[in-house]
């Protein structure tokens, strides 16, 4: 039997630079989310992907927000899809800080 695996194609980069996308292949199975994807990437594949989630260790959620297939998306609810490339790129009108990590705080948070 054959291993299915699942494709995504993300932004990489800072918010100085001009995006690039890196592909990669993880293993699918059903029921596992982006996020679940993501960290398998970070863990097996590409330590320097940056990624944000807190739900996992610090129950604060939102923060593995991102546009998935141009829809902005929780990583940790959106379902892992095998039959098509799924793209993933950091929210759309926040600053990038890396890869797929947006500024998040509000002005005044970042106001010194």
């Amino acid at each position: 039997m054959t291993a299915r695996v699942a494709r995504l194609r993300i932004q990489r980069g800072t918010g100085d630079e001009s995006p690039n996308y890196s592909e990669f292949a993880v293993p699918f199975e059903d029921g596992a989310t982006v996020l679940d994807a993501l960290i398998w990437i970070r863990m097996r594949r590409d330590p320097t992907l940056a990624i944000r989630y807190s739900c996992i260790n610090g129950n604060v959620c939102k923060e593995c927000t991102i546009a998935i297939d141009g829809v902005v998306d929780y990583a940790c609810t959106t379902r892992l899809r095998a039959d098509r490339v799924v793209m993933l790129d950091p929210l759309p009108g926040k600053t990038v800080l890396r890869d797929l990590v947006s500024e998040m705080r509000p002005p005044r948070e970042r106001l010194k």
